[in-house]
């Protein structure tokens, strides 16, 4: 006697978040309108981290979210081991797929041998996370776009363009300027002014020089671009020290500019960064929510937009099996 089975598959999302920006997860996961899973991270006496989700994955597609950064007493390292434990143990508990969602990809500069005997981290990264199990990998503003060929397996490199462009059209009066802070992200700031062609923006960059062996610092010489008499916006992917912008601001009032705002997707705000924006000419700091701002450096000029709805947009996507790159024209890619 033959016996048919039918069985019909039914598709799981799953998502999960580590201990570095839950806020973040929880926004995405709302606007999914999905339930945020539990990790149930232990974290032993020694350091040591074990995960137990609390829900089978089996056969699912599961999002493992971490944006990577210092927190609460945890380097960014511990952030990154934390989410590659994470993805190992979804890979072992029989997930169909797994992605690695980065907000923020850590160690994203060293991405090429700049002098001898250096690392290229931003690789290694990548490679750990294919050694964990993951097989795709979804980032905001990765701070170059070679770094999508180091991961074995599709990269969905999203930006965070929209939400800042919006801002702009909402605060900022014609005629702006947007300013790359250096020559290599002009092309960025190009396509953020076309954005903005109805408001008669315009592009200007700074000429800088990052003085040999040295970290964090960097010269700004001139401004290539008419910007007297204008508003600049300083557009960047992230903002560290605050060096940079900071003396790139300098400037351009220097040069004629009635106010400058910074505008960046990454706040990463290292060191003396907030003393250095707090003491700046830079009226406004604009920053998206891909990194936790604690308390402590929430100061009256810094403005925080979420870019929650373009990542549960991208997941939404990858779950769905249809393009991302279509969610932003195809710029998204380069």
């Amino acid at each position: 006697m033959n016996k048919t089975i039918d069985k019909v598959t039914t598709k799981r999302m799953a998502l999960y978040s580590g201990r570095t920006h839950p806020v973040l997860a929880q926004e995405v996961a709302a606007h999914l309108e999905v339930q945020l899973g539990d990790a149930n991270i232990v974290e032993f006496a020694n350091g040591e981290l074990r995960p137990r989700f609390g829900e089978s994955v089996r056969g699912g597609d599961v999002f493992i979210m971490q944006t990577h950064c210092a927190t609460e007493g945890r380097s960014i390292n511990d952030s990154i081991m934390e989410q590659l434990i994470m993805i190992d143990a979804a890979y072992r508990a029989s997930a169909k797929r797994v992605t690695a969602v980065c907000p923020f990809y850590g160690y994203a500069r060293q991405d090429r041998k700049s002098d001898g005997r250096e690392p290229i981290t931003a690789r290694l990264i990548a490679d750990l996370f294919k050694a964990a199990g993951a097989k795709r990998m979804v980032s905001i503003d990765l701070h170059s776009g070679q770094i999508q060929g180091f991961f074995e397996g599709p990269v969905d490199h999203l930006t965070a363009m929209p939400v800042l462009e919006k801002y702009v059209r909402q605060h900022a009066r014609n005629e702006v300027v947007i300013v790359s802070p250096d020559a290599g992200r002009v092309k960025v700031a190009e396509r953020f002014a076309q954005h903005l062609a109805d408001m008669n923006a315009d592009v200007a960059f700074i000429n800088k020089r990052r003085p040999k062996n040295t970290t964090n610092v960097a010269v700004a010489k001139e401004v290539i671009g008419e910007v007297e008499g204008r508003l600049c916006i300083l557009a960047d992917d992230m903002i560290d020290t605050g060096g940079t912008i900071t003396s790139a601001a300098d400037l351009l009032i220097a040069r004629g500019a009635t106010e400058v705002w910074a505008m960046a997707t990454h706040g990463v705000l290292s060191g003396p960064a907030i003393e250095r924006l707090e003491k700046s000419v830079i009226s406004r700091v604009v920053l998206t929510n891909t990194l936790p701002l604690p308390k402590e450096k929430q100061i009256a000029k810094i403005e925080v937009l979420s870019v929650a709805k373009i990542l549960a947009d991208a997941l939404a996507a990858v779950f769905d099996e249809t393009s991302v790159s279509d969610l932003f024209d195809g710029e998204n890619q380069s």
